[in-house]
């Protein structure tokens, strides 16, 4: 399998309220609005604002929630991830298995009662194996957003990026509401494809055990404008509420686990194992 340079991941660019970090200040941890990478971090940007539309996004569930593309174990699928340096990331430089397993025990470590929780931490950027079958990076990686409605301007460079976006010229599209109801709720909206939609896909259609709240931090652990500035709540309804304290409590697990202390895969694999056996067992299709 060959290495893939996903390029910059725009998710891991905007980061709010960063809290006291051992080894770094806040003000070292990427932005996006400065730095080395700013050009290609705008320009992923770019291409991902312009081409993800709705029809867009129709034609990727078409093409992947069917899990036609492969079939392996969930572990294998981590082990894929081995092969996978992001290098969007200036923070760390090494495959993206070992953060998985630094967010999981990170979970762990506070939630040691809460296995189904330390497996989402483990699996919740595996959709980015996506990259690994020819999908552009602009539709794997970055911030999540609906489409089929007007976009928010918490949406990380709103002003700049849309231009070229169809959906934004289309007055059905470029309404509050668009082609939606009000408080219709998330599970009615189709977000912007990436890692992870596509992964929560997954978990649907294997039929995967982990609960309401650990599908919820999968699916729209990316959606910033919403779990973080509160956008977009129009379209919530009392089930999305519930959830978007969950989502807020996996965040911080994502963002502030990464270090260059490496964790010991082979030791912790086991265990992971174990609870893998316990909600997605066997070979699953991807």
């Amino acid at each position: 399998m060959r290495v893939i340079n996903l390029g910059p991941d725009p998710s891991l660019v905007y980061r709010p309220n960063l809290t006291d970090n051992a080894s770094k200040d806040k003000s070292e941890f990427r932005n996006f609005e400065s730095g080395e990478l700013f050009d290609r971090v705008f320009n992923t940007y770019k291409l991902m604002h312009t081409h993800q539309t709705l029809d867009f996004v129709k034609q990727k569930h078409a093409e992947w929630a069917g899990c036609t593309h492969s079939r392996m174990t969930m572990m294998e699928s981590i082990q894929a991830l081995d092969q996978l340096v992001d290098e969007s990331d200036p923070d760390v430089d090494f495959p993206n298995s070992f953060h998985a397993f630094q967010t999981a025990e990170g979970i762990r470590k506070e939630h040691p009662d809460k296995d189904w929780f330390q497996l989402v931490g483990l699996i919740h950027d595996i959709g980015k194996i996506m990259a690994l079958w020819g999908e552009p990076q602009w539709a794997v990686v970055g911030d999540t957003f609906p489409v089929g409605c007007r976009f928010q301007k918490s949406i990380v460079f709103r002003d700049s990026t849309f231009l070229d976006n169809p959906d934004e010229k289309n007055p059905k599209l470029n309404s509050e509401f668009g082609i939606y109801q009000p408080n219709c709720g998330l599970d009615n909206i189709l977000m912007s494809w990436g890692h992870d939609e596509y992964l929560y896909r997954v978990m649907k259609f294997n039929k995967c055990l982990i609960p309401e709240e650990g599908l919820y931090m999968i699916r729209f652990h990316s959606f910033y404008p919403w779990h973080c500035h509160g956008d977009y709540m129009h379209l919530c309804n009392d089930k999305d509420l519930r959830m978007l304290p969950w989502v807020k409590e996996f965040n911080k697990f994502d963002l502030y686990t990464k270090s260059t202390d490496l964790p010991d895969v082979e030791e912790l694999k086991p265990y992971y194992q174990s609870l893998i056996d316990k909600y997605c067992p066997g070979t699953l299709q991807w």
